[in-house]
């Protein structure tokens, strides 16, 4: 028999999740059935999903969450033992998967087979060649249709998703412009990722900012924040901008029966005659592997750069989630079992 740990979400976050809020819990797991695959956890990620997902799950359940998953065991023809396999297997150490029904008696996407990537770390299959990665290319090509020549506003800009985002844009040929909540980030932006601007937001006047870089507005805005910055930014647009909403980090810890106000955004919605499109980066789940080549090609090509924030230890789930809404990481957030 097996044993395996877990985190549980002991009770509702009120506010940011505190350490207290979490609990292990060790299980033994049953023998393996036909069709079945045991897999261990190498690395799991923290993302800001998770806590607006959250509020759907009773207090007690498994903290949800992707993993990185060697096959330890299989019965089934498809998974060899060593195989590396990604999928939404909670804060969990050891766990029996059944990949032909995972989806069905989940609601999860099915787990796939981390593609070959060469000398670079598996841990890349939870962010910049994971989910975060073709939450970017998909949900920034496909939406905003960026030219260019273009401006492109990116909030949460030097995030796993904005960073790549931005670069995208600035491949492309855009003039992009980044905000972030402290000046190392926005340094990041601006000497590591070359972008034309880049802005602390709790230090500047939103606005007036963007109206030195983008005296005629912007084209193109990807929202991973919302509230009343998002606002600002829209109301900066061009006429026919086009916004990506991808998140809400700024509301994700509030009380949910008492939200952050923000400005009316319809007066420039219909003014300015904007597409503004939020999404699921699942909507793409048949393209998934091809997301993950071009962002490895991208890679190799040498200009799509990429950074983590690694805790180590399987103890460290709860910290490294903290941390993570606190904005305390530049680029994607994992931890190391």
């Amino acid at each position: 028999m097996v044993s395996t740990k877990k985190f549980i979400m002991v009770k509702h976050f009120d506010g940011l999740p505190k350490l207290s809020d979490f609990s292990i819990v060790e299980e033994t797991l049953p023998s393996l059935k036909d069709g079945e695959i045991l897999t261990e956890a190498i690395w799991i990620s923290v993302d800001p999903y998770i806590r607006a997902y959250s509020v759907r799950m009773p207090a007690g359940e498994k903290v949800i969450g992707g993993q990185v998953a060697k096959v330890l065991e299989s019965k089934n023809p498809n998974y060899n033992v060593n195989d590396l396999i990604v999928g939404n297997f909670g804060w969990q150490t050891v766990s029996i998967i059944s990949p032909d029904t995972f989806h069905k008696t989940t609601g999860n996407p099915a787990p796939y087979k981390l593609p070959d990537i060469g000398n670079l770390s598996p841990s890349l299959g939870l962010g910049i060649l994971g989910m975060p990665g073709n939450t970017a290319l998909f949900g920034f090509l496909e939406v905003c249709k960026p030219q260019p020549g273009e401006i492109v506003v990116v909030s949460g800009a030097a995030g796993a998703v904005g960073s790549h985002v931005a670069q995208i844009a600035k491949h492309i040929g855009c003039i992009v412009i980044g905000f972030a909540g402290t000046d190392e980030k926005v340094n990041y932006l601006l000497n590591d990722l070359k972008l034309d601007a880049a802005f602390n937001y709790k230090k500047v006047e939103i606005a007036s900012s963007l109206a030195k870089i983008a005296p005629q507005g912007v084209d193109c805005y990807f929202d991973n924040v919302g509230g009343e910055i998002s606002s600002i930014v829209m109301y900066q647009m061009k006429t026919n901008g086009r916004v990506s909403v991808c998140g809400s980090i700024s509301s994700y810890n509030a009380d949910a029966k008492s939200l952050p106000k923000a400005s009316v955004l319809q007066p420039a919605i219909v003014m300015k005659q904007l597409s503004v499109q939020g999404f699921l980066v699942w909507k793409w789940s048949d393209r998934f592997l091809e997301g993950i080549q071009q962002n490895l090609t991208w890679i190799k090509e040498g200009w799509l750069k990429y950074r983590e924030k690694v805790f180590e230890g399987f103890e460290k789930l709860p910290e490294a989630f903290i941390d993570m809404l606190e904005g305390g990481n530049i680029g994607k957030a994992v931890v190391k079992v």
